[in-house]
């Protein structure tokens, strides 16, 4: 799947794209049996993320695709790993991770203002984040972006319900402007989304949601890619999601080269 320059430039200038089409109804159908599988069997990683008295739930997961084939049929094999290397205008695309966010029908639980690099043990510019529903997203309740906000600030990362510091110390990194009160100077990006469709993002871009309405479901799968700068970054702290070993194979600043992390594209190279 080539993209038009037009979407890779606006992914370089505003963090944040939407890619129509991405997906085939094969794919989706494949990656609708992978979540259901998914929520059937969820990991020691993952965790509600609503509060007991929310009226919906709000379930993600981590890093489950070795044990999914769905899963890793979709990351490996389906367009995503060539979307991600030319949004990322890099030679290599290597899988990160994968992750299941869902929302189901009434939830009120939003999901805040964050970036996402914050909370990983990557360094480096090259990386997308792909948000892929397999419902239809309204714009009510689709991923909202401040446009621009990639370009080098990093934010403290804090605990979606209790918003405390886990990760990096307090005033180590910049606190979150109002963006929600100043809409004028934080210009939000957001679409509607039909089944195939995604929107993809850069790691360091700020993005938000709303939950959802009753009669309305949001089941959606997130993939992460990684480029040619990406460098392992060791923390003093679990990362969310945490890579146990990983630092004792990989130094700090090393190639993300690891059988966690296969390469995706090119396909001729294969996973190493």
């Amino acid at each position: 799947m080539r993209l038009d320059p037009g979407t890779v430039e606006a992914f370089a200038r505003d963090g944040a794209v939407v890619v129509r089409g991405a997906l085939q109804p094969s794919d989706l159908a494949l990656l609708e049996q992978g979540i259901e599988h998914n929520l059937a069997h969820l990991s020691p990683l993952a965790l509600v993320a609503s509060e007991p008295d929310d009226p919906g739930r709000f379930v993600e997961d981590f890093c489950t695709w070795q044990g999914n084939p769905a899963y890793r049929r979709i990351l490996l094999d389906s367009a995503l790993p060539q979307i991600a290397a030319q949004l990322m205008q890099s030679q290599t695309a290597r899988l990160y991770h994968d992750h299941l966010l869902v929302k189901e029908a009434g939830t009120r639980q939003p999901t805040p203002w964050h970036q996402d690099q914050p909370y990983y043990n990557v360094s480096g510019r090259q990386n997308v984040s792909f948000w892929i529903p397999v419902d239809p997203v309204p714009l009510a309740s689709t991923l909202r972006f401040v446009a621009g906000s990639h370009a080098g600030t990093w934010y403290m990362p804090r605990t979606f319900r209790d918003q405390q510091a886990k990760w990096f110390p307090e005033g180590a990194l910049a606190e979150l402007p109002p963006i929600d009160a100043e809409p004028e100077r934080y210009r939000q990006l957001g679409w509607a989304l039909a089944p195939g469709d995604l929107v993809a993002f850069q790691m360091l871009t700020l993005h938000a949601s709303s939950g959802t309405a009753p009669g309305q479901r949001r089941r959606v799968f997130s993939a992460r890619y990684l480029g040619d700068d990406s460098r392992h970054a060791p923390r003093a702290w679990r990362t969310s999601p945490p890579f146990p070993g990983l630092t004792e194979r990989l130094p700090d600043g090393a190639p993300m080269d690891d059988p966690l992390f296969p390469l995706a594209w090119p396909r001729t190279a294969g996973p190493t």
